[in-house]
């Protein structure tokens, strides 16, 4: 089942990420050679009335799509094109202007963005808006709200200064926060007080065995979640401030990684997906792509790292050539990507290693 529902995970994704670099790739009038689901040896093609190599390779973790120009799949420009003329580049990568090579390395990213908002959306046009308001009902045995002086009934209108207006936000303020020290703004029957709490760690393993860290205020909500018809509209714009919360705590959790307040063993590779993959599809359906909507916000967070290699590498090289008014030099080029390569390959590794230790030690 785990290998099974990591295919069904990550090989839409893959597509779905690609076909946005593709999409985007043909509305500006970029020639795409080749577009490939996996790496390495091909076991099957299909070359297609533009002439793009369609193919599937043996090993399924990525894809790519190599356009005109491009010297390998890494998107690096090829060197034997540096002094053509421009009308020997029309369409090609490197003869396209510099707004759009820009966005046909960011339509991937994009494009998986845009599958986790429409996800959310459609969770929102089947069941509702769940809305709960953010009202202490109940406090847990050791609560650092209450021991903090939080009292029953009080509103929670802020947590350091961003507004709470469901009690679902709450968790999602708090939960990478553990041990440290937050200001809660409160209703108090009219009265406007503020509180600074020192949140509680909380160490739990779910039914799968995986432990949990996260920073608690320990509150109950006053009241069940109701659940809101809305229009297709409304559901969109769930799915995007949705979207966005995940990519804010993907932002936060990477940054205590790297100042040392969160363990690098926290991080999660391709073991680790998979791993999760397959207890999330044991649960359902629903668990299984609600898993996946994250899995295409994190793909796409990925992407947008300014590493070379990576969608974000290229766009970090787009922005030197957009105030330098130039491309940068070809071995510049070629010696950040090399870096970059590098770089990625060794994270792979060091990920993949920090996972199966986990799993197996």
């Amino acid at each position: 089942m785990t290998i099974v529902a990591f295919l069904l995970l990550l090989g839409p994704l893959i597509v779905i990420h690609e076909l946005g670099h593709y999409l985007a790739g043909r509305w500006c009038g970029v020639r795409a050679e080749t577009f490939s689901v996996g790496f390495g040896k091909e076991l099957w093609h299909r070359i297609d009335k533009r002439g793009t190599r369609w193919r599937i390779a043996a090993f399924p973790l990525g894809g790519y799509v190599q356009f005109a120009g491009d010297a390998d799949p890494s998107s690096r420009p090829d060197a034997s094109l540096a002094d053509r003329p421009a009308d020997e580049l029309k369409g090609t990568m490197p003869g396209a202007p510099l707004w759009q090579r820009a966005f046909i390395v960011l339509a991937g990213p994009l494009a998986n963005l845009l599958t986790a908002v429409l996800i959310f959306a459609g969770f929102a046009m089947a069941y509702g808006v769940p809305s709960i308001p953010p009202v202490v009902g109940d406090f847990a045995e050791q609560s650092a709200a209450k021991a903090a002086g939080i009292q029953l009934g009080d509103r929670i209108e802020r947590i350091d200064g961003a507004d709470i207006e469901d009690f679902t936000q709450i968790a999602q303020r708090v939960a990478l926060y553990p041990g440290q020290t937050v200001v809660v703004s409160l209703d108090r029957a009219g009265r406007k007080i503020e509180i600074p709490v020192k949140l509680a760690l909380d160490v739990r393993k779910d039914e799968f065995g995986n432990e949990i860290r996260r920073g608690l205020l320990g509150i109950a909500a006053g009241s069940r979640p109701e659940f809101t018809p809305v229009d297709p509209l409304r559901a969109l714009g769930f799915g995007v401030i949705s979207s966005v919360d995940q990519v804010r705590m993907m932002a936060i959790g990477l940054k205590q990684i790297v100042v040392g307040e969160r363990s690098v063993r926290e991080m999660g590779g391709l073991p680790k997906v998979a791993k999760f993959s397959g207890e999330m599809l044991s649960l359902g359906w629903l668990e299984f792509t609600g898993f996946a909507a994250l899995i295409s916000i994190n793909l796409a967070f990925i992407n947008l790292l300014p590493i070379p290699t990576l969608d974000g590498g290229h766009l970090a090289i787009y922005a030197a050539e957009a105030v330098r008014r130039k491309p940068l030099g070809i071995r510049s080029q070629e010696l950040a990507f090399r870096l970059g390569m590098a770089f990625v390959l060794a994270f792979a590794v060091f990920v993949t290693l920090n996972d199966l230790a986990q799993m197996f030690l």
